[in-house]
């Protein structure tokens, strides 16, 4: 019984120490992929304004939309 109940817990830490490196992996993946996707969206905000400015009304609907596109360029351009 001893016996059984060792190779249970011996098993568990061997896995669980497995999978932690494993998650460790996956979780600097995710990282990495999260941080191409926010500087993606930066540079697609920073477009979008440019261009907005461009064709842009002189009204409040026109001035409040380029204000949420500012919001959002803030968001995706902060400096982590």
């Amino acid at each position: 019984m001893k016996k059984i109940l060792f190779l249970a817990l011996l098993s568990s830490f061997v896995l669980g120490a497995d999978m932690s490196g494993w998650n460790n992996s996956e979780a600097e993946a995710e990282a990495k992929a999260q941080k191409a996707e926010q500087a993606r969206m930066c540079e697609v905000y920073t477009e979008k304004i440019k261009k907005y400015k461009e064709t842009m009304r002189d009204d409040e609907l026109a001035q409040a939309t380029l204000n949420n596109y500012v919001r959002l360029q803030t968001k995706f351009c902060a400096k982590e």
